[in-house]
């Protein structure tokens, strides 16, 4: 997904995921994955798997145990420390002279205060000890797509840094509270590499999810004593919702997804709604809401149904012609471990392009040097 959202600007040299069924969707859908897809452990690459110096570098670890939904076991746990796998890979590219020019790190905000920030604050250490400027933007989805998606996006260079691109200072939206807490917690020495990237903030979306969803006439809808079930998890606060909604007098589309939630010291299942025309949050069908489900009240009936693979691609700014897998499971899971495609093509376009021809330029400055010198 983030190849999608760079789109055919830049060439994609090299690719790796060690799961087989995104594995096997990115060769579907590019077929010269042949040429530079690796199915395996990023812990397994080294330097001669990458015969290229690269521009960018694109880094989207696992997410669960960073995110609000998963173990909060930080970078030691089991799967975010492919992160680490990523990072032996450049510091070996490094000494070698052929560092990626720009990385980008893309995660779940739960990265910024991870054990008490010392997470964030480590990844940080590590970009400024490779030489690396860097500094973090966070984004939601729903300003490209109706889905509620908030992400943090860590982006460093080995380049000078544009004066148009350095901000000197935090500015909000761009750069939430968590990313300035974050910020404040560095230590001094590694601070001196941060940047406060300088970027217009992307206008708000208004399509609803409405638009992207299938017929009505072509989705299994849920049993009406499975209709009452999901409505007796929810609280009072959401039972309430469901009843203006009721009230409005025309159709009303939202989304429900299930939750733990702890209430008198005991762990219970509970249901949310939402209709501001936004889903909440895609995950994995196994973890964290589960599998999203779409509720449709429409004069004085309610309906819901499970989202469907399609539907849920959508949401993350795939085109109806990206190939998806026939289990729906399978769908649902490459679509919420995903990175919004539109999310990325907007940083490309204001900061990432920017960076590499700035990149470009200094390599092109230097072998001019270099030949004067000669």
């Amino acid at each position: 997904m983030a190849r999608l959202g760079l789109g055919d600007r830049w060439r994609c040299v090299f690719a790796n995921d060690f799961d087989p069924i995104k594995a096997k969707a990115y060769r579907v859908n590019f077929p010269d994955a042949k040429d530079h897809f690796h199915e395996g452990d990023v812990w397994e690459l080294s330097p001669d798997n990458l015969k290229e110096t690269v521009d960018l570098a694109w880094a989207s670890s696992p997410c669960q145990d960073f995110s609000l939904a998963g173990s909060r076991a930080g970078l030691a746990g089991s799967r975010s420390s492919a992160f680490f796998g990523f990072w032996t890979l450049v510091q070996s590219l490094n000494k070698l002279g052929r560092a990626p020019r720009i990385i980008v790190i893309e995660n779940v905000v739960g990265l910024l205060t991870s054990h008490g920030g010392k997470d964030f604050g480590a990844l940080c250490k590590a970009l400024a000890d490779e030489g690396y400027r860097f500094g973090a933007v966070e984004i939601d989805a729903a300003r490209f797509v109706p889905q509620s998606r908030p992400r943090v996006f860590v982006v460093a260079t080995r380049t000078a840094v544009p004066s148009a691109l350095d901000g000197l200072e935090a500015v909000a939206p761009l750069h939430s509270k968590r990313i300035v807490a974050a910020y404040e917690r560095l230590p001094k020495t590694v601070k001196r590499a941060w940047v406060w990237w300088h970027l217009p903030f992307p206008p708000v979306h208004n399509q609803a999810i409405d638009a992207l969803l299938e017929p009505d006439g072509a989705s299994a809808w849920f049993t009406q004593s499975k209709v009452d079930h999901l409505i007796g998890l929810l609280n009072e606060r959401h039972t309430e919702k469901l009843v203006e909604a009721r009230k409005r007098g025309y159709r009303v589309v939202g989304t429900l997804f299930r939750r733990m939630r702890v209430e008198n010291g005991q762990k219970r299942q509970r249901a949310e709604l939402r209709f501001d025309g936004i889903a909440g949050c895609l995950r994995t069908p196994g973890g964290g809401s589960s599998k999203q489900v779409v509720v449709v009240i429409d004069r004085g009936k309610t309906r819901a149904r499970e989202l469907t693979g399609r539907e849920a691609a959508r949401l993350m700014g795939l085109p109806d012609t990206y190939l998806l897998p026939d289990r729906k499971s399978s769908a649902l899971k490459i679509c919420g471990d995903g990175v919004v495609a539109p999310v990325v093509a907007w940083l490309g376009r204001e900061l990432l392009e920017s960076l590499a021809e700035a990149a470009v330029e200094e390599i092109d400055g230097q072998e001019e040097g270099r030949r004067a010198r000669a």
